[in-house]
This record gives C-alpha cells, structure tokens and sequence, in this order.
C-alpha cells in the first residue's frame, strides 16, 4: 500500500507518552493524523512538530473522553471521515493501589476510560471500515489483561476486556478484511506511572522498557498480522502454548452436566 493509500490514524492520548510515540512513528510511515487528547496545546505542538517533519496533515482533537459529549463528538467523528483507516485507542489510565485503598469513583471514571470510550469508538469506526472493505484497530491493553495479580484489580480488569474485546473483533471482522491488534504492554517509562502514583523510578530498571522500543516493537507485531502483541516477553513459545490450552479448553468448557468432580457423593 502506498502511502496515498493508507489514509488517517485517529489516535487517542496523543499528546504524550506511548500515543505521541505512535503519531510520530505512524505519520513517517505516511499516514495522516488526527490527534485526540484533552491538552489542546501539548496536541497543537505536537501536530505542527509532525507535520513539518513529515508532511502529513495532523488535525488536532481536544476531548475529554471521560466527559460524554466529547466521547460522543470523536464518535462523531468516526462515523463521518471516511479518510479514517486506523484507530489506535491509547487513552487510558491506570493504578497500582490496592482495592480497599482505591476510591470507587476514581475507579469507575478508569472503567469508563479504559473500557467504555474504546469500545464506543471502535463501533463508531468498524461499520465505516466494513463498508469501505479495509480499516484495522489497534487497542492498547497490558499485561495485567492476563497477569491481574500485577496491579490494581480493577485496571487489570479493564485490560482484560480489552484483550477479550480484540479477540472477539478478529474472530468476527477478519473476514472481512478489518485488522485487529491487541498491545499488550509491561512496565513503560512514560508518566502513566506518575498518573497512578508511582513514579517509574521506583521501578526495577530491568522491566522498564522505553515508550519507544515498545512502539516501534507493537509496529512489527502489527506489520506482521499478529493479533496480540507482547513486546516485552522474549519466550513467544509461553504466548503460544497459553493460547493454544485456552483454544483447546475452549470446545470444553459448556455442557450439559456437571463435572464429575461437582457431583455430590453419600
């Protein structure tokens, strides 16, 4: 595909970290942009630094997408441009606070963050890419979707269903030629940690990967048609044998009697 041809990335939590990394990385590869974040100026130097490094069109989006009516108007947004190609849900946010130390408010505003705004911007955004016969997503989820005793219980959760929301999508949309990649990143030197409350200094060196190499990393995995993308597990053979035990007990798992273990005995 030609760089005429790969149309635009709608990138959430674009003004910094690992969504900055990925406008920058997605417009050298000749797509155009539209940038979504809720610091408009951060968003505004960002896209005039891209733009004149590359010569793509950056738009910059401030929105909210804690907020409904800017979620509703980046849907909008979605369903109208049909120069839209890829979305990459970034916006996210996390914590490592255990549950009887989380604020429950605090922890549903990062449901409807991490879970809510990704999934109504994918709806917005598939019919359009199913229409016009191509279109990919890339959710950034973590490792904490398949490892929850990580962190916080309820951002492991949300990365869970992230993870289980691409599956579902690569199940349902490759067929019709819609891609789908699930990022599943560790320990990250960007300043989510600081967000959650504890700075990415206090973490051990050697599991901190830069925003960068995990970008650039998440784009081969990507380029190569994988469904989920691990950048940080070097024994790709342990993803494989995990995936291959859930397909397996897949066929399995529903019946019409209980398990022989279940049955009660005299």
């Amino acid at each position: 595909m030609t760089q005429a041809q790969l149309g635009t990335a709608l990138i959430t939590g674009a003004s910094s970290g690992i969504g900055a990394i990925y406008a920058e990385r997605l417009a050298r590869r000749g797509y155009d942009l539209i940038l979504v974040a809720r610091n408009r100026d951060r968003l505004n130097s960002l896209a005039k630094r891209i733009s004149a490094e590359t010569g793509r069109t950056v738009e910059v989006f401030d929105a909210d997408l804690n907020e409904v009516g800017q979620l509703a108007e980046v849907e909008a947004k979605l369903r109208q441009d049909a120069s839209i190609t890829l979305l990459v849900n970034n916006a996210g946010v996390g914590t490592h606070t255990p549950l009887l130390q989380s604020d429950v408010d605090a922890m549903t505003r990062l449901l409807e963050l991490n879970v809510i705004a990704p999934t109504r911007l994918t709806y917005a955004a598939v019919p359009g890419f199913v229409a016009r016969g191509k279109g990919a997503v890339i959710n950034i989820a973590s490792i904490v979707g398949i490892a929850p005793e990580l962190l916080n219980g309820v951002y492991g959760g949300s990365k869970a269903f992230v993870l289980a929301f691409s599956q579902s999508l690569h199940h349902e949309l490759a067929a019709q030629g819609i891609r789908i990649q699930a990022v599943l990143p560790g320990a990250t030197a960007t300043d989510f940690w600081a967000t959650g409350g504890l700075p990415v200094e206090n973490l051990p060196a050697q599991i901190v990967m830069r925003a960068e190499d995990l970008v650039d990393a998440a784009l081969v995995g990507f380029d190569r048609g994988e469904l989920v993308t691990i950048p940080s597990l070097h024994a790709q053979e342990e993803w494989e044998a995990y995936e291959a035990a859930r397909q397996a007990m897949a066929a399995h798992l529903s019946s019409n009697t209980p398990a022989a273990r279940y049955l009660a005995t005299n």
